[in-house]
């Protein structure tokens, strides 16, 4: 997607009309386009952790992880999955979290900085607070294959001091506005101790505001390990979230964070993940 530091509210709006073609164009360049782009699927960073462990290798910090927020789950043998929603937090966001909590669901929270961290800092502390994963999405939504050097570090670097400002913790996640992303991109987040998350499954909620259209898409793409990439800003996707909760539950699946989905290994800084 393009900026998207304001909330939309017309879907006949200009942004949405961009956001449109040009999420289409970056998911084609940087999921499965014309450079190689190298990425890590969760129950392999497990299966590489359990295999250090019975080598003796391993630290305490992976069975901490493994435990999270959830206490005993074990999605080497548990049926997991991650939501994660981009963009915010917002106006939608304390709704979100009210379902959430409801549902005794955990999130991973890619957070923007311009508009969003620093407009809502009281539903930031929230998502900490409730459990949840904290995370970056850049502090304007620049897309970093554009940006120099010095800009993608300080659109990194900015989320990240307001997020550990407001919470205690600094993230060890991030997502690159459209999934766009380089070895410069790697170089840099691995310098400032960031993991990049992309995705398995979209609903392109930015598309449309038919909750039960996102439900459905979210559905038919879903499989064990998945990362779900959803965005609260939107009008249609906080409506959907009880549904696509209710409906994976029947299915089996346990909800997780990222990181949670990879313990009891550890996303590492620089490399990229989905």
């Amino acid at each position: 997607m393009p900026s998207l530091t304001r909330k939309m509210t017309k879907p006949g709006t200009r942004l949405r009309v961009l956001a449109t073609f040009a999420a289409a164009a970056s998911l084609t360049l940087a999921l499965s386009g014309c450079t190689k782009l190298e990425t890590q699927s969760p129950s392999s960073v497990r299966n590489a952790a359990d295999a250090q462990a019975a080598d003796g290798k391993a630290d305490a910090s992976g069975a901490q992880a493994r435990a999270g927020g959830l206490g005993t789950v074990d999605c080497a043998h548990a049926k997991c999955i991650a939501l994660t929603f981009d963009a915010g937090p917002s106006e939608n966001s304390a709704r979100l979290l009210d379902i959430l909590k409801e549902k005794q669901v955990p999130a991973t929270f890619f957070l923007l900085g311009k508009r969003h961290i620093d407009t809502y800092p009281e539903l930031v502390r929230r998502m900490a607070a409730e459990g949840h994963e904290v995370a970056s999405h850049t502090w304007t939504h620049k897309i970093l294959t554009d940006a120099e050097p010095d800009e993608i570090r300080d659109e990194l670097e900015r989320p990240n001091k307001e997020i550990e400002r407001l919470t205690g913790k600094r993230p060890t996640l991030m997502r690159p506005p459209q999934g766009r992303t380089d070895d410069t991109v790697h170089d840099i987040s691995r310098e400032l101790g960031l993991a990049e998350v992309l995705w398995t499954v979209t609903a392109k909620d930015y598309k449309t505001n038919d909750s039960d259209l996102i439900t459905e898409r979210v559905l038919d793409q879903s499989s064990r390990d998945g990362i779900v990439l959803l965005h609260d800003i939107y009008d249609g996707t906080v409506p959907a979230v009880p549904g696509i909760i209710d409906a994976l539950k029947k299915r089996g699946y346990v909800f997780v964070t990222v990181p949670q989905l990879m313990a009891p290994g550890k996303a590492e800084p620089g490399k990229v993940y989905r």
